[in-house]
């Protein structure tokens, strides 16, 4: 009798969830038909594919075989997949976007489903980096897409070759520790103790533009994730200029969030190279669905 390659899948499931419960939650089906599946899969091959024990199910010798051999038929529907998608005239082709934590989380994450939706031809691939990584990338060819930060009076220099979009605009936000109390102006800040930004990003250039009206400022400690300022402010370490995107969710308790005239605003920009050939369709198709996603969002 030949394999059923619908038992590989579940076999596979199994493996890569680490146990038959949690490939059911992969699966979307009942722990029993995943075990159902194994139990025929055992029986058609004449050997047992897992041993299971206390703390889950791990693949025996025979199941590591049918479990790689599961991987490479994945692997060969998916580039099928793509041929068909060229046969048929659509974008395809792998894009890689290389881009930092709150654009990750705000922009290119629900932008996933529509691109596999409108073009299922496209492998889109997310890289988070720092954004002098992201550049060198970018020109070395092994990233297609960067998302970048800008403060609003930044140098909006382009190297030759490449081309910005500007996906969003978002406002700086003041997030303040317990003992300061709420301002309504800039200057009722004068005498607080602010946390410095890591150099030559947006907020550290913002934080400048912003405090250079109160005379010189005391700063201390160094954040380049905005979580961890976040939990400085909680701390009661200091003030921090934050963009509105990096303050969506649940905040850390004893943190409050304002807002004063001349905090000013935080750009996303996607930059992509722009050449004879470049960027090719499936780029454009990516940085669509990126304005898209971006047009969205709601940055209050």
């Amino acid at each position: 009798m030949p394999t059923d390659p619908r038992r590989l899948a579940v076999l596979l499931a199994v493996h890569r969830a680490g146990g038959v419960l949690a490939a059911a939650d992969l699966l979307h089906v009942t722990p029993s038909a995943v075990s159902q599946q194994i139990a025929r899969l055992e029986s058609e091959e004449g050997v047992a594919v897992l041993d299971r024990n206390p703390r889950g199910a791990t693949l025996t010798a025979a199941g590591r075989i049918l479990a790689e051999a599961a991987e490479r038929i994945e692997s060969e529907l998916v580039e099928a997949r793509k041929s068909l998608a060229e046969l048929g005239g659509e974008l395809s082709g792998r894009v890689t976007v290389a881009a930092f934590q709150t654009a990750i989380r705000a922009v290119i994450a629900p932008a996933f489903a529509v691109v596999a939706e409108h073009h299922p031809g496209i492998e889109l691939l997310v890289e988070e980096r720092e954004q002098g990584e992201s550049m060198r990338r970018l020109r070395e060819g092994d990233a297609d897409i960067v998302l970048l930060e800008r403060d609003e009076d930044a140098d909006t220099h382009v190297p030759r070759g490449q081309r910005d979009v500007v996906l969003l605009e978002e406002p700086w936000r003041l997030v303040l520790p317990g003992s300061v109390a709420t301002p309504t102006q800039l200057s009722d800040l004068a005498g607080v103790t602010w946390l410095a930004a890591e150099h030559h990003t947006a907020a550290a250039r913002a934080m400048g533009r912003v405090t250079a009206a109160l005379g010189p400022v005391t700063s201390r400690h160094l954040y380049y994730d905005f979580d961890v300022a976040l939990a400085l402010v909680a701390a009661g370490q200091g003030v921090a200029l934050l963009p509105a995107l990096a303050l969506q969710g649940e905040l850390p308790d004893g943190v409050t969030v304002a807002t004063v005239p001349g905090l000013g605003s935080r750009r996303l920009v996607a930059r992509h190279r722009a050449t004879r050939r470049e960027p090719g369709p499936a780029v454009v198709a990516v940085i669509d669905e990126l304005l898209a996603a971006a047009s969205g969002i709601d940055p209050v």
